[in-house]
């Protein structure tokens, strides 16, 4: 086993023996795990991005129940897709995962394509997305870094430092990572580095890679939020309704209303991104 670093293969043998303790007594059951249909398990990772497995949970099995296969999301309206995501936020990847579904059913006959490399060539989808379906629908090795996988190496093999990388972490995780047991690997990863996160200081605050979430309220977060549940509850909505909603909204908050030029730009950005399709002054998700 070797890593690349200054990291002695004693310290990893010890480390991986720690991680298989530490982790499978922990071991969280959850209905995305231990299954074999990538599409499934892609939903799940796109949901579990920025979001709480508490919240993914209320709405992985619904979403999959509306859109059971990639052809199913591929030919739905998107307002329909985005009425479904409502819940977890980031709705960007509610758009991203439809396209990505989209390129499937025209490109690879309704399946996700079964390599890393072509996985990571759709929307949406990047190399920590493309691990975590190698890893846990193929159960094939990857190098799967995402925060709790951090948290747990920094914790454990970075113990001093201020900042880590991912160009550090790479070389370790993908010596550690077991060619026969990917999937109870970083399952372990994951459900020890969720328990350190509520016990400790969190260790991947330490990562170069860590950002601390903006806060919701008040932001242009929220206001793209509220006019896409407004657009989605009431499609052929006037852009004037909509400001006027917004300017309401933003004063019961106590905020003094909206202004229009920012109510433009970002109606402007939610046009070019796809979420509205603009008839004159007439708009529908």
């Amino acid at each position: 086993m070797e890593s690349g670093c200054d990291v002695s293969e004693r310290e990893l043998e010890r480390f991986v023996e720690r991680v298989w303790a530490e982790g499978g007594s922990r071991y969280r059951e959850l209905p995305w795990r231990n299954i074999d249909d990538a599409y499934s398990v892609l939903v799940s990772e796109v949901m579990l991005q920025q979001t709480q497995v508490v919240r993914v949970l209320k709405h992985w099995d619904r979403f999959l129940g509306v859109f059971p296969t990639i052809d199913a999301l591929a030919s739905a309206d998107t307002a329909l897709v985005l009425e479904q995501w409502q819940g977890l936020g980031y709705n960007r990847r509610a758009l991203a995962l439809k396209r990505a579904a989209e390129q499937c059913a025209g490109r690879y006959a309704g399946e996700l394509p079964p390599t890393f490399d072509e996985l990571v060539e759709l929307p949406g989808i990047g190399q920590a997305t493309a691990a975590g379906v190698m890893a846990f629908a193929h159960n094939k090795p990857s190098v799967y870094i995402e925060t709790n996988v951090r948290t747990v190496f920094i914790h454990e093999l970075f113990p001093d430092a201020e900042t880590v990388s991912d160009r550090e972490l790479k070389p370790l995780v993908e010596a550690t990572c077991p060619p026969d047991r990917p999937r109870a690997w970083y399952y372990a990863l994951l459900d020890w580095g969720a328990h350190l996160k509520q016990t400790t200081v969190n260790p991947s605050r330490r990562s170069a890679h860590y950002a601390k979430q903006s806060a919701f309220e008040g932001s242009r977060r929220q206001k793209r939020a509220e006019m896409l549940r407004c657009v989605l509850a009431d499609p052929g909505m006037a852009s004037d309704d909509l400001l006027a909603h917004l300017e309401e909204f933003e004063r019961e908050a106590g905020r003094g209303g909206m202004d229009r030029a920012e109510f433009e730009s970002i109606l402007a950005d939610m046009v070019g991104e796809g979420f509205f399709r603009r008839e004159g002054e007439v708009l529908f998700a």
